[in-house]
């Protein structure tokens, strides 16, 4: 799909929403190409099979098993999220009677997050609630707080982000392995 056209089918979403585009122009965000090449890494706690890109998913292999060998375990939560997916995420919570700028403050506008990437992951850990700010005080953030760079992953959101989202200690993406500090992932 060229760039005018997945502008346009961006453009299209927001519409359908109700969102314009000067509702969050302020907050710097960048538009997400959707990955095209995608990998399997596994069920997330949904049952669901979730999916990275290539490179993304040797990387999260990595991390998971290095932190697993320290008695730390990562569980995956979310991963690569389509435009369509994104845009039913935010239908259903405005249906709910959740108010627009509260839901732009939790979720990334269709054709803004970073799951579109297939580079961007929620993580979570045993005995805490997914997707909850809780999640910092766990060994499982503690450990990523150390290592994750080593395997490419920054956190995304944290507090008092530029874009405007609240704190995610969950939400980590993949920069690469030639991001500072980055180890390479094993090839397989």
């Amino acid at each position: 799909m060229s760039r005018a056209a997945y502008r346009e089918r961006i453009a299209l979403a927001l519409a359908e929403l109700g969102i314009a585009p000067e509702r969050f122009a302020h907050r710097r965000l960048r538009l997400v190409p959707e990955a095209r090449r995608l990998t399997p890494v596994g069920l997330g706690t949904d049952g669901r099979d979730k999916l990275l890109t290539p490179a993304a998913a040797c990387a999260w292999q990595a991390m998971r098993e290095a932190a697993a060998l320290e008695g730390v375990g990562l569980l995956l939560i979310s991963a690569f999220r389509s435009v369509d997916f994104q845009a039913a995420l935010l239908r259903t919570k405005l249906q709910q009677g959740v108010a627009i700028d509260e839901v732009l403050r939790i979720n990334a506008p269709p054709g803004y997050s970073e799951h579109h990437s297939g580079r961007a992951v929620d993580i979570g850990c045993a005995g805490t609630a997914a997707l909850d700010e809780a999640f910092e005080i766990t060994a499982a953030f503690n450990w990523l707080s150390r290592h994750a760079a080593e395997y490419g992953f920054r956190m995304s959101f944290p507090r008092g982000n530029h874009q405007g989202y609240l704190y995610e200690p969950w939400h980590w993406c993949y920069l690469g392995a030639g991001a500072i500090g980055a180890k390479a992932p094993p090839t397989k």
